[in-house]
């Protein structure tokens, strides 16, 4: 490590406040908003209520226009993942069974830390378990294998199917978003309301801003020509690493030097989200320390964030960083990702939630 070091750039003072403020800010917006893509998949078929499922459809053209916006004028740098399909459509749908399971998704867990939620403290543990196992461990092996498969050039896009253009970009993304806001207008998202939180459509809004926010910074910041954007994954593991060895063992991302440590810009930004969530939840009198009712419930929570680090690890994020992050720079394989992450989050629903309340009316 001593050769890399030399290297390594120290933080700043705006490394390590930008990243805690982006986090804490998130953490507010989740919080105050009731904002979980585990519920809003979940929602759509169990109590058959689309609104946060709206929510995220709005926040994720906002995050598209700005996004893409900001990347022609260069002021930021988008980069679409790879499509693997093997690892997006199992690790995505493994992911979905996960969250279920857990009680939250990758960004659910984390800020609901921040409520006093003791299941979620487990669940975070097992996220990162999940993908230290994956990416580091015992199911490296299964990983590499799912990911040794890839369809198309680098960094292919649902524009890049039709042609290398901007104004096909640009088609493509006004269609899209045409046709995503016309669907969230069941909801009625200008009928605004008060509430005791944002109202959904405030929320989608200020998530989607929040997104572009996070994809400026992190690149300013942390990833020079490259902006990384919201993800729970790999900053989730590269917070653990940094606790328990020192290093993030970032293999994508710049890491910086802090001391004796190698951080990154992300693992400021998750620690966070939490303690803006806190400020939510203390705000709106929210807060309470609760523990999982009973053993069950604990063990429950604990294989369904195993299932969600493997799953998220796998299909390269999880259902922010593909679902919205990724989905933002309209690659396929995240695209892919996202559709999967839904069908297992359904699937097990049915099954946790649906079929057991059939076979009590049967």
């Amino acid at each position: 490590m001593e050769g890399v070091a030399e290297v390594v750039p120290q933080v700043t003072f705006g490394f390590i406040i930008s990243g805690l403020l982006v986090g804490a800010l998130f953490g507010f917006i989740l919080q105050k908003g009731r904002f979980c893509m585990n519920s809003a998949f979940r929602d759509t078929i169990f109590i058959k209520d689309f609104t946060m499922f709206h929510a995220y459809l709005i926040a994720l053209v906002v995050m598209i226009i700005g996004s893409n916006l900001l990347n022609d004028v260069e002021i930021i740098h988008l980069k679409a993942q790879s499509f693997y399909p093997l690892a997006n459509i199992i690790g995505g749908y493994i992911f979905g069974l996960g969250i279920v399971l857990a009680g939250g998704c990758g960004s659910g867990i984390i800020y609901r830390m921040g409520e006093g939620q003791m299941a979620s403290w487990v669940a975070v543990l097992g996220f990162f378990l999940g993908i230290g196992m994956t990416t580091n461990g015992v199911l490296k092996p299964v990983y590499d294998a799912m990911r040794s498969i890839q369809v198309g050039p680098p960094s292919m896009t649902l524009p890049g199917l039709i042609g290398d253009s901007l104004m096909i970009k640009w088609i493509v993304i006004a269609v899209l978003s045409v046709v995503l806001c016309a669907f969230t207008l069941k909801s009625k998202p200008f009928s605004i309301r008060k509430s005791k939180g944002f109202y959904w459509s405030v929320t989608s809004v200020l998530v989607g801003l929040a997104g572009i926010l996070t994809f400026w910074a992190s690149e300013y910041w942390g990833s020079p020509g490259f902006a990384r954007g919201l993800n729970f994954t790999t900053p989730t593991s590269e917070v653990f690493f940094t606790l328990l060895t020192g290093d993030a063992r970032s293999k994508f991302f710049p890491m910086f030097s802090l001391g004796p440590f190698q951080v990154t810009w992300a693992a400021f930004y998750i620690i966070g989200v939490p303690f803006g969530a806190a400020i939510s939840a203390k705000i709106l009198k929210e807060f309470i320390w609760k523990t999982p009712r009973d053993a069950k419930e604990l063990l429950t929570v604990l294989g369904g964030s195993l299932m969600m680090g493997f799953g998220a690890a796998t299909a390269g994020g999880c259902n922010v960083g593909q679902a919205l992050t990724g989905a933002t720079t309209l690659s396929i394989g995240s695209i892919v990702a996202s559709i999967s992450i839904i069908l297992g989050n359904w699937t097990m629903v049915y099954f946790k939630f649906i079929k057991p309340m059939q076979d009590m009316d049967e």
